[in-house]
Protein backbone atom coordinates (compact mmCIF):
# COMPACT_ATOMS: atom_id res chain seq x y z
CA UNK A 1 0.00 0.00 0.00
CA UNK A 2 1.49 3.74 -0.58
CA UNK A 3 2.34 5.93 1.81
CA UNK A 4 -0.19 8.56 2.54
CA UNK A 5 1.05 11.67 0.79
CA UNK A 6 0.60 15.50 2.55
CA UNK A 7 -2.20 17.22 0.71
CA UNK A 8 -0.17 19.64 -0.99
CA UNK A 9 1.96 16.71 -2.98
CA UNK A 10 -1.86 15.27 -4.36
CA UNK A 11 -2.06 18.64 -6.60
CA UNK A 12 -2.30 17.41 -10.19
CA UNK A 13 -0.05 18.97 -12.17
CA UNK A 14 -0.11 18.47 -16.18
CA UNK A 15 2.34 16.11 -17.46
CA UNK A 16 3.49 15.71 -21.03
CA UNK A 17 1.27 12.58 -21.02
CA UNK A 18 -2.88 12.78 -21.43
CA UNK A 19 -2.91 10.94 -18.18
CA UNK A 20 -2.18 13.39 -14.97
CA UNK A 21 -0.34 12.16 -12.39
CA UNK A 22 -0.73 13.65 -8.95
CA UNK A 23 2.57 12.83 -8.29
CA UNK A 24 5.49 13.98 -10.46
CA UNK A 25 7.81 10.22 -10.27
CA UNK A 26 8.02 7.84 -12.22
CA UNK A 27 4.49 6.15 -11.72
CA UNK A 28 4.13 2.79 -9.25
CA UNK A 29 2.68 -0.75 -10.82
CA UNK A 30 -0.43 -0.36 -7.95
CA UNK A 31 -2.04 -3.92 -7.09
CA UNK A 32 -5.55 -1.98 -6.46
CA UNK A 33 -7.32 0.56 -9.08
CA UNK A 34 -10.18 2.09 -8.79
CA UNK A 35 -11.62 4.23 -11.89
CA UNK A 36 -14.44 6.85 -10.42
CA UNK A 37 -16.32 9.55 -12.15
CA UNK A 38 -19.91 11.28 -11.82
CA UNK A 39 -22.22 8.10 -12.26
CA UNK A 40 -20.39 4.82 -12.65
CA UNK A 41 -22.37 4.28 -15.64
CA UNK A 42 -20.03 5.36 -18.86
CA UNK A 43 -16.80 6.19 -18.25
CA UNK A 44 -15.64 4.31 -15.42
CA UNK A 45 -17.21 0.95 -15.97
CA UNK A 46 -15.33 0.87 -19.33
CA UNK A 47 -11.74 2.50 -17.70
CA UNK A 48 -12.25 -0.54 -14.89
CA UNK A 49 -13.12 -3.23 -17.60
CA UNK A 50 -10.78 -2.38 -20.12
CA UNK A 51 -7.80 -2.49 -17.67
CA UNK A 52 -9.15 -5.97 -16.26
CA UNK A 53 -9.20 -7.15 -19.90
CA UNK A 54 -5.61 -6.61 -20.91
CA UNK A 55 -3.79 -6.89 -17.45
CA UNK A 56 -5.76 -9.01 -15.74
CA UNK A 57 -5.02 -10.60 -12.77
CA UNK A 58 -2.99 -9.87 -10.20
CA UNK A 59 -4.06 -6.61 -11.13
CA UNK A 60 -7.30 -5.61 -9.28
CA UNK A 61 -9.53 -3.13 -10.87
CA UNK A 62 -12.91 -1.27 -9.78
CA UNK A 63 -14.91 1.45 -10.52
CA UNK A 64 -17.16 3.50 -8.70
CA UNK A 65 -19.45 7.16 -9.00
CA UNK A 66 -20.13 10.19 -6.77
CA UNK A 67 -23.35 9.33 -7.92
CA UNK A 68 -24.94 6.25 -9.50
CA UNK A 69 -27.02 6.00 -12.38
CA UNK A 70 -28.18 3.12 -14.74
CA UNK A 71 -25.64 1.46 -17.49
CA UNK A 72 -25.62 3.65 -19.87
CA UNK A 73 -26.46 1.34 -23.47
CA UNK A 74 -24.25 2.97 -25.73
CA UNK A 75 -21.11 2.35 -23.39
CA UNK A 76 -22.18 -1.37 -23.36
CA UNK A 77 -22.03 -1.08 -27.37
CA UNK A 78 -19.34 0.49 -27.68
CA UNK A 79 -17.83 -2.19 -25.48
CA UNK A 80 -19.33 -5.12 -27.01
CA UNK A 81 -17.69 -3.70 -30.26
CA UNK A 82 -13.95 -4.63 -28.75
CA UNK A 83 -15.36 -8.37 -27.28
CA UNK A 84 -15.73 -6.51 -23.47
CA UNK A 85 -19.15 -7.32 -21.85
CA UNK A 86 -19.74 -4.91 -19.07
CA UNK A 87 -24.06 -5.65 -19.67
CA UNK A 88 -23.93 -6.89 -15.92
CA UNK A 89 -21.96 -3.89 -14.36
CA UNK A 90 -23.67 -2.88 -11.26
CA UNK A 91 -22.85 0.95 -11.06
CA UNK A 92 -21.67 1.94 -7.19
CA UNK A 93 -21.41 5.27 -5.11
CA UNK A 94 -17.92 6.25 -3.68
CA UNK A 95 -19.93 5.03 -0.16
CA UNK A 96 -21.13 1.46 -2.19
CA UNK A 97 -17.62 0.45 -2.56
CA UNK A 98 -16.06 1.29 0.82
CA UNK A 99 -19.53 -0.72 1.84
CA UNK A 100 -19.09 -3.74 -0.35
CA UNK A 101 -15.22 -4.21 -1.17
CA UNK A 102 -13.50 -1.64 1.61
CA UNK A 103 -10.95 1.24 -0.16
CA UNK A 104 -7.98 -1.27 -0.25
CA UNK A 105 -6.75 0.50 -3.25
CA UNK A 106 -3.12 1.90 -3.75
CA UNK A 107 -4.50 4.11 -7.04
CA UNK A 108 -7.38 5.85 -7.57
CA UNK A 109 -7.45 7.39 -11.63
CA UNK A 110 -10.84 9.93 -11.73
CA UNK A 111 -12.42 10.67 -14.91
CA UNK A 112 -14.24 13.71 -13.79
CA UNK A 113 -13.45 17.15 -11.82
CA UNK A 114 -16.12 16.12 -9.23
CA UNK A 115 -14.88 12.65 -8.56
CA UNK A 116 -11.19 13.97 -8.38
CA UNK A 117 -12.08 16.39 -5.48
CA UNK A 118 -14.11 13.62 -4.03
CA UNK A 119 -11.06 11.05 -4.39
CA UNK A 120 -8.98 13.97 -2.76
CA UNK A 121 -11.03 14.70 -0.07
CA UNK A 122 -11.03 10.61 0.65
CA UNK A 123 -6.93 10.52 0.47
CA UNK A 124 -7.02 12.32 3.66
CA UNK A 125 -7.48 9.34 5.73
CA UNK A 126 -6.71 6.43 2.62
CA UNK A 127 -3.20 6.03 1.42
CA UNK A 128 -3.72 6.19 -2.27
CA UNK A 129 -2.28 7.86 -4.90
CA UNK A 130 -4.89 9.71 -6.91
CA UNK A 131 -4.41 10.60 -10.91
CA UNK A 132 -6.57 12.67 -13.01
CA UNK A 133 -7.36 11.70 -16.51
CA UNK A 134 -9.80 14.28 -17.94
CA UNK A 135 -12.06 11.95 -19.64
CA UNK A 136 -14.72 14.07 -22.49
CA UNK A 137 -18.65 12.92 -21.10
CA UNK A 138 -20.28 11.36 -24.08
CA UNK A 139 -23.80 11.63 -22.86
CA UNK A 140 -23.54 15.08 -23.47
CA UNK A 141 -23.05 14.64 -27.28
CA UNK A 142 -26.42 15.02 -29.33
CA UNK A 143 -27.21 13.72 -33.27
CA UNK A 144 -28.26 10.33 -34.76
CA UNK A 145 -27.21 6.74 -33.19
CA UNK A 146 -24.01 6.83 -35.03
CA UNK A 147 -22.99 10.38 -34.04
CA UNK A 148 -23.48 9.36 -30.29
CA UNK A 149 -21.72 5.92 -30.77
CA UNK A 150 -18.54 7.94 -32.56
CA UNK A 151 -18.24 9.81 -28.87
CA UNK A 152 -18.42 7.06 -27.03
CA UNK A 153 -15.67 4.90 -29.00
CA UNK A 154 -13.65 8.14 -28.78
CA UNK A 155 -13.91 7.79 -24.88
CA UNK A 156 -13.37 4.09 -25.03
CA UNK A 157 -10.25 4.58 -26.99
CA UNK A 158 -8.66 6.87 -25.10
CA UNK A 159 -8.99 5.20 -21.88
CA UNK A 160 -7.60 2.37 -23.48
CA UNK A 161 -4.21 4.54 -25.03
CA UNK A 162 -4.36 5.60 -21.39
CA UNK A 163 -4.54 2.32 -19.87
CA UNK A 164 -1.56 1.43 -22.16
CA UNK A 165 0.66 4.23 -21.69
CA UNK A 166 0.41 4.13 -17.65
CA UNK A 167 0.46 0.66 -16.98
CA UNK A 168 2.73 -0.49 -19.59
CA UNK A 169 0.83 -2.62 -21.34
CA UNK A 170 2.80 -4.94 -23.84
CA UNK A 171 0.57 -7.28 -26.39
CA UNK A 172 0.63 -10.86 -25.15
CA UNK A 173 -1.70 -9.88 -21.99
CA UNK A 174 -5.28 -10.88 -22.14
CA UNK A 175 -5.72 -9.09 -25.12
Amino acid sequence: MAQAKPPSSLQATPPASPAMSASPATPSAPQAVWFACGLNAVRSPMAAALLRHMRGAPLYAASAGVRAAELDPFAVAAMEEIGIDIAKHRPLTFEDLEEWEGLNFDLIVTLAPEAHHKALDLTRTLAADVEYWPTPDPTVVEGGREQRMDAYRAVRDQLMRNIKERFDWRPGGNE
